[in-house]
Formats: structure tokens, sequence, C-alpha cells
């Protein structure tokens, strides 16, 4: 793993807090959301290393999040509002990009829930880009339960959101990645949470760097790697078919 890379992802993933001695404040510069008004987000922790992500649910069985989160004994959280009052987490089965080595780039993962989601008001669905040169709204929403500030700080109990804008393409310089810039925005325990813009996740929280004081987070480009998403979802869908008809089989 590259230095760079193992500094980013310190930046990013979630650290133990001691009860008591911090405010939960969560993503940085951001606002309470309206409890389970974003009923696609994801609580995931590793149930060994307790290190949490964000991540967002795009099908009844399928979880979109950040490769640099992949741990040995994830589960994952829905319908969470409260990470101190949690349902029972889901098995899932970890399907990182193929092309993600632990340095920037490619960050991007499917879990698929051992027990599909049961949709309702406050478990669902959200949009994802099929189309990779579709105009993308620049300003955009990004959610979690990160820290309250930068460097210092713990994670919030409660899903918090806050507003950014997207910065020229030039100035990202990647054609896989979004770009998002200011004193505000995602921070440590965010990764893996989607990057809404106009009701629809278009990126996924990586990490960020810091220059005097301006943070620059980096999302990974979903549209990028549509192809590639269908491709796992339209797999798993033939593997639940060919199962289904061994059972149909056997019954007659």
């Amino acid at each position: 793993m590259s230095i760079f890379w193992q500094i980013a992802s310190l930046l990013l993933l979630l650290r133990s807090c001691a009860p008591g001695f911090c405010m939960r404040d969560g993503i940085v510069g951001g606002k309470l959301s309206i409890p389970h008004s974003r009923p696609y987000m994801v609580y995931i922790k590793d149930s060994n290393s307790k290190l949490a992500c964000g991540g967002f649910l795009i099908r009844e069985d399928f979880v979109l999040t950040a490769a640099h989160c992949e741990r040995s004994h994830l589960k994952a959280y829905l319908g969470v509002n409260d990470t101190n009052i949690l349902p029972h987490g889901i098995e899932v089965e970890a399907t990182p990009h193929p092309k993600f080595n632990n340095t920037p780039g490619d960050d991007i993962m499917l879990l698929r829930l051992k027990t599909p989601a049961t949709l309702n008001k406050t478990v669902n669905i959200i949009t994802w880009p099929e189309c990779e040169n579709k105009e993308i709204l620049k300003d955009c929403l990004v959610l979690g339960w990160g820290w309250e500030a930068y460097n210092d700080g713990c994670p919030s109990s409660v899903l918090k959101e806050v507003n950014v804008t997207l910065i020229d393409f030039k100035k990202c310089g990647t054609h896989y990645t979004l770009c998002s810039n200011g004193s505000f925005g995602p921070a440590k325990g965010d990764s893996g949470g989607p990057l809404v813009c106009g009701d629809v996740a278009q990126g996924i929280v990586s990490y960020y760097t810091e220059s005097f004081g301006m943070y620059l987070t980096r999302y990974t480009r979903i549209s990028h790697y549509h192809q590639w998403i269908d491709h796992i979802l339209n797999k798993t869908n033939q593997q639940q078919l060919k199962a289904w008809r061994g059972k149909l089989y056997e019954l007659v």
C-alpha cells in the first residue's frame, strides 16, 4: 500500500472516540438530516475493527460504497438515523473494483446483501447514472456519520448532510473522479457515502487533500463504472435465476 493512500485512508476512515469527550456533529459544516429522509443511506461497519463507512442502496440486494472500505467482517445497517440505535446488521459479499490497488482511482465497491432489503419509507434505493456523458448538476449534497472536524473530533451518532459545489473538471484532473473544495464537506468516517446531485447518486466519497486550509474532496465518478456495475448486477440475476430453476426442477 502506498504511503499516500495510507494517509488518505486514515483521513477518511472512522476512528474510535471516547464517549463523553466530544461533540457529535458529523460532516464538517453540515446540518442534521431529517430522520429517515434519506432512506437510501447505509451504515457499514466492520464487526472486528469497528471501522465504519457510508454506503447507499442502489437495488434491493446491492449497496455501493468505496473500495478502500473493504474489510473482512463487514455488515450493512439499513434505515439508520442514529448509530446508537442500530437494527440487525446484514452480512454482505464484497466485490471491489478489480483495478483498485489501494491507490487513488477505481475506488468503488459493490456489497451484495445476503438478505435483500424490504423497501419502505425508511429503506429505499437511489437512482444512479448509466450515461457517462450526461451533464451533472454542480450543486450537490454529501451525507454521512463522519467527524465534525477534518483533523480532530469524533464520529456523529446521527446522519448529517452538507451542500457542496462541484468544481471545473480541469481542476479535478481525472476522468474517473468528481471534485469539490472549500472549508466544509465529508471527513473521517464519511468514506463510501454518496455525492447526490439532483436526486441522483453521481459520486462516492473517496478521499481529500488539504492545502493552506482548503480541502479538495475527490469522489469516484459512478457513471464511469456503469458497465462494471451492470455486469455485477446482471451476473447476480443470472445466478439467482439458475438457483430458482434448480429448486423448480426438484419440485417437478
